[in-house]
């Protein structure tokens, strides 16, 4: 332990930027207590917590640019890209999409502070066709924030972090092995998570748009449900025709008056494993109604060469 103290004494801003890059490109390692370390550093070395602050700061934009550009070049595609390397649950492109919907650009201030929004929303910004010029500005006032609340926490308590860490230093080697061991359980709880979000995921009927298009071709009781995030400054490209609209952020107000009491309904919508359409499904289901999803989403739908409108 006093091996590490002294190598981040020496290295402390290196640390921190590698910490931070590692956690916004999508490693499951927190880089916050790296940035508390950062500020109990500082009450022992004026001007390192302004330094120790702005190298978070750059760090956090820098990856997060890079997100954001891919999510502009590629779509929607490297949101299942990161649901494959990233231990977040794919639902948590569902919560991106309806915190984008509902509250705008102040969706990239407080994401840093909630776990799973951090690493999506720069992808999933550029994906929506958030102009890049208020991605980098409403980012960097939330890297900010994140950063500065870390450094802060770390300066003001300082004293109490120090004497947590003398008193790992007296273990030995025993507090590296129950650092790992902490390490070790939060990564198998992610796992663990991800695992059971999976396997409900996977265990919903779901249809290929070629058995939809039969469905409703052949009956008139089947009805599609567009379950895709969406607002007046983030309205749809297109939609299937004549599907309605949920939307997912809204379920505990939600209402069916006006929708059909019989028939079935075909959520679907564009998101890794179509994880808000078994939402929605599952939702429907609740209240009575038949309900299954759409294998693949609207993507799915248009690489079939089927039908779309203006949404």
């Amino acid at each position: 332990m006093d091996l590490l103290t002294d190598l981040f004494s020496r290295h402390g801003l290196l640390a921190v930027a590698l910490a931070v890059l590692l956690e916004q490109f999508g490693a499951p390692l927190p880089s916050t207590p790296v940035l508390l370390l950062a500020g109990v550093e500082s009450a022992q070395r004026q001007g390192f917590a302004l330094q120790a602050f702005g190298v978070a700061a750059l760090a956090a934009q820098m990856a997060n640019g890079l997100w954001f550009w891919a999510g502009r070049r590629l779509g929607r595609r490297v949101l299942a890209t990161l649901c494959r390397i990233s231990i977040s649950p794919d639902s948590c492109v569902r919560q991106n999409e309806a915190s984008f919907a509902r509250r705008g650009v102040l969706t990239l201030v407080v994401a840093k502070f909630v776990p799973g929004l951090s690493i999506l929303a720069p992808p999933l910004a550029g994906a929506l066709g958030m102009p890049a010029w208020r991605f980098l500005g409403w980012n960097l006032l939330g890297s900010a924030l994140w950063a500065g609340a870390a450094v802060v926490v770390g300066r003001a308590f300082h004293a109490q972090i120090d004497v947590l860490l003398r008193a790992l230093s007296s273990m030995g080697s025993a507090a590296v092995l129950l650092a790992l061991a902490a390490v070790a359980g939060y990564l198998a709880w992610r796992l663990w998570r991800r695992a059971l979000v999976r396997r409900e995921l996977s265990r919903f009927e779901r249809l290929s748009p070629g058995d939809v298009a039969a469905l409703l071709r052949q009956r008139q009781d089947v009805f599609l449900v567009d379950v895709r995030a969406t607002s007046a400054a983030m309205p749809l490209s297109s939609r299937i025709p004549g599907a309605r609209h949920l939307d997912l952020g809204a379920l505990g107000d939600a209402s069916l008056a006006g929708w059909p009491s019989t028939g079935e309904f075909i959520t679907y919508c564009a998101c890794p494993n179509d994880a808000s359409a078994v939402r929605a499904a599952q939702w429907l289901k609740q209240q009575g109604r038949q309900a299954r999803v759409l294998r693949g989403g609207i993507d799915a739908w248009a690489q079939a060469g089927l039908a779309l409108e203006p949404g």
